[in-house]
C-alpha cells in the first residue's frame, strides 16, 4: 500500500485510468470479433459497416497509446484484406 499522500493519490488516479482503458479495450475486442464472425459468415455488406465501428475502436485506442499506432493500423488494414477477399 503507499505511504506518501503522492504516492495515494497515484494509485487512485491509476485505479480511475484503468476503467477507462479496460473498457476501451473492450470495445476494440468487440468490435473486432463482430467483424471476424460477419467474415466468416461471408457477409461482405455487413462486415464493412461493422469495419467502421471497429476502425473507430482502433483508432481511439491507439490515440492514447492503449495501443499502438501500428497495431492499430496493422489490425484494420488485415480486417479489410479479409473482407476484400470475401467480397471478389
Amino acid at each position: 500500500m503507499p505511504i506518501t499522500t503522492s504516492a495515494k493519490k497515484a494509485l487512485r488516479n491509476s485505479a480511475k485510468k484503468r476503467v477507462f482503458n479496460v473498457r476501451r479495450k473492450d470495445a476494440v475486442t468487440k468490435a473486432v470479433k463482430q467483424v471476424r464472425k460477419l467474415i466468416a459468415a461471408k457477409d461482405s455488406k455487413g462486415a464493412a459497416a461493422a469495419l467502421a465501428s471497429a476502425q473507430q475502436a482502433l483508432a481511439k485506442a491507439a490515440k492514447t497509446n492503449l495501443i499502438k499506432k501500428n497495431t492499430s493500423a496493422r489490425k484494420v488494414s488485415r480486417l479489410a484484406q479479409a473482407i476484400k477477399k470475401i467480397s471478389a
